[in-house]
């Protein structure tokens, strides 16, 4: 016996032999990346007549990188590579390949329009690796974090088979994973199941060891760091490639990329038919272009809380504007019909999906200085997913031309499947019509064939001045940089919710979004509720719909949550009964000139402080916890108001959400102090 287990030992272990070593520091000095190009060698020992002999060989060589702020370690050694089909793998050979190593440092100034700031300081260092084999591996260090990205130079098309990204902490830190929600009924392959998504979740706090290893999660995605710090992993530039998500493995502290297969068949089918089903996946991910820049990776890097609702780096990792001028592109306020079930009443009419009802939209948006009002689905007729089939009830043209004699432009919601068949033509009868834009839905995935459809969508609704709202869409990538007429993304866990779900807590969610979400972009979480419920009064209902947190709440969020096109959720009946706060909420800008974060904790609460023109803007909110803040406004470039208006929750705020105050706000030494109540909310302009 003792002889048999002698003869089948066999002990393994993998060492690296490390090559030379390339560092890249951010500006400011604080950040350090440092990439290595590592021969990956086997080890072993065998019962053979010469027991001490060991043997060592060289496998094959791998690309690693790790990052540091200051002496906080962010990510551990951790690999990059991608498989292609010609039997190549990007970051991986048999013989060391880095063949030079270039260094350049960016500052230079980006105009933003229809952003949270015109202007973004785009400063950073850049290490561009070259390899054998006609491909690079470019590493961008800013103050606010790191990207990468490979690029290649190949004659012929390519299939990328796989590609590995391994995100490697050093310890078992706690995360706010967005889990992927499976739908109902599904069968087959428990992950590619989860290809087919809204991107719609709450956050799970969760350590990474602790991670459900069966389920993916969708970007952004933070991890809580040592010292207070934080890193979200999110991505920029993903053109003609598919979205990224991450997965836990049974060991380890680390996360690996994971994509949606290329599909081989698709049936149209889903909601309404107005979605493209995919039957079978292909064993590649992408098929692309030999010459081309893959998407950046980008791990952000925080200091403390505050700075995570202040990010540029998805937008400035984006290509820049392709479409030139862009003075025709008006972002705005849409006042919208779903959510509030087309609940007009005191009219002479039937209220639902007709003219009379979309004139009375188009009436109140007139009156209030609203730009636009949406026909959300029903204007088509259903599960046909033909554009040009309109309901007998509606007469677009006819509403289009009563919208314009009062300064209120159309905009239709149309599904994927219906416009993604005849795109051009669609654009073109409709642009000629006068219509301004589109809400496009249910794309509900993003593989490569979904990726293209976005940048299909958005360069031939520029041709016909039509602008673009992504809704059941993947988060935000810098597609806003790249077509300025893509003013939303959905991609969040919205007040649309509160229709039908009784269980998640909005309030929270509506804390931690601005930190982890909305850096990725801009969101389109649909606010404006009139009817406000406390955590122990608040109930969904489909029909007539309600908001968790105080009115005050919501109020604050047309500051607080970044939307170039930002809806009006409510009806116009109810808004023409709050008339204060409707003129407040018609009266904020959707797009601004400076953006400052003034205080906040993931989760907890946030103050944010945006101007436009001359006027600057300042709002608050909290988790179901109420709480005080001191806010100091010396921190606002030449602010120097002495008073301004605040709309702040009222003293019965905790018992009956809609309780307000509405009232000057002295401003003492630069100082101004806030209370908010439970789920409460504060929005102050001087």
């Amino acid at each position: 016996m003792k002889k048999l287990l002698l003869s089948a030992l066999l002990m393994l272990c993998v060492s690296a032999f490390a090559q030379k070593q390339y560092t890249l520091q951010s500006p400011d000095g604080k950040i350090t990346v440092t990439i290595s190009e590592e021969g990956i060698g086997e080890v072993w020992a065998m019962n053979t007549p010469y027991p001490d002999k060991r043997y060592d060989e060289t496998l094959e060589y791998k690309l690693f990188y790790s990052v540091k702020h200051e002496e906080t370690v962010v990510l551990d050694k951790s690999e990059i590579a991608m498989r292609l089909d010609n039997g190549k793998t990007l970051g991986v050979s048999s013989k060391p390949s880095i063949t030079s190593a270039k260094n350049k440092s960016v500052d230079q100034i980006v105009k933003a329009p229809f952003y949270k700031r015109s202007e973004i300081q785009d400063q950073y260092n850049e290490l561009t690796l070259s390899f054998k084999g006609n491909y690079k591996v470019i590493f961008r260090a800013y103050n606010e974090g790191v990207a990468y990205r490979f690029q290649t130079d190949f004659k012929k098309p390519i299939k990328v088979i796989r590609e590995t990204a391994q995100f490697n902490f050093d310890d078992d830190y706690q995360a706010l994973v967005p889990y992927v929600l499976r739908r109902a009924g599904q069968e087959g392959d428990i992950i590619k199941q989860q290809f087919y998504n809204s991107f719609e979740n709450t956050y799970t706090r969760t350590a990474l060891s602790q991670m459900d290893t069966q389920k993916l999660a969708f970007l952004p995605l933070l991890v809580e760091l040592k010292n207070g710090k934080k890193a979200v992993i999110t991505e920029a530039d993903l053109e003609d490639y598919p979205g990224l998500y991450l997965r836990k493995q049974n060991v380890g502290n680390d996360l690996f990329a994971v994509h949606a297969p290329y599909p081989k068949t698709r049936e149209q089918g889903g909601h309404n038919n107005l979605q493209w089903i995919v039957k079978e996946r292909e064993n590649y991910i992408a098929k692309v272009e030999g010459k081309r820049s893959f998407p950046w990776r980008i791990i952000t890097i925080s200091e403390n809380d505050k700075e995570l609702a202040d990010n540029d780096l998805v937008y400035l990792l984006a290509s820049p504007n392709r479409i030139g001028d862009v003075s025709w592109i008006q972002p705005g306020k849409v006042a919208w019909d779903w959510w509030n079930a087309w609940n007009i009443y005191g009219v002479d009419f039937k209220a639902g999906i007709n003219n009379d009802t979309y004139k009375y939209y188009i009436d109140f948006a007139s009156q209030y200085g609203i730009e636009y009002v949406i026909l959300d689905e029903g204007w088509a007729v259903n599960k046909k997913a033909d554009l040009f089939q309109v309901v007998p009830e509606i007469d677009i043209k006819e509403l289009v031309d009563y919208g314009a004699e009062r300064n209120v432009g159309i905009v239709l919601w149309v599904g994927y499947a219906a416009i993604d068949k005849d795109m051009e033509h669609v654009c073109q009868h409709y642009a000629d019509m006068g219509v301004k834009g589109f809400k496009v839905d249910f794309m509900d995935g993003d593989d490569q064939m979904i990726v293209d459809f976005y940048y299909r969508m958005a360069e031939i609704a520029a041709k016909y001045h039509l602008f673009i709202d992504f809704h059941g869409a993947y988060k935000p990538t810098g597609l806003n940089r790249t077509y300025p007429n893509v003013l939303n993304h959905e991609g969040v866990y919205g007040l649309e919710q509160a229709k039908w779900d009784n269980e998640s807590d909005l309030v929270t969610n509506e804390v931690t979004i601005p930190f982890i979400r909305m850096l990725a972009g801009p969101l389109d979480y649909t606010q404006g509720a009139m009817k406000n419920a406390n955590k122990n009064n608040f109930a969904a209902i489909y029909t007539e719909p309600m908001s968790q947190g105080t009115r005050c709440r919501q109020l604050a969020e047309y500051v607080i949550f970044e939307s170039p096109f930002n809806m009006l959720c409510d009806s116009p009946s109810n808004y023409m009964k709050e008339e204060e706060c409707t003129q407040f909420i018609a009266s904020v800008p959707t797009t601004w000139d400076e953006t400052m974060v003034l205080d906040g904790k993931v989760g907890e609460y946030l103050v944010i402080a945006r101007r436009k023109d001359f006027h600057w803007y300042v709002a608050a909110i909290t988790n179901w916890e109420e709480r005080d803040l001191y806010l100091d406004l010396s921190v606002l470039p030449n602010f120097g108001a002495k008073s301004g208006h605040i709309f702040r929750d009222g003293p019965n705020a905790n018992r009956v959400a809609k309780d307000y105050v509405s009232e000057q706000a002295q401003v003492m030494g630069n100082k101004v102090k806030v209370h908010l109540a439970k789920g409460g909310g504060a929005v102050m302009v001087f």
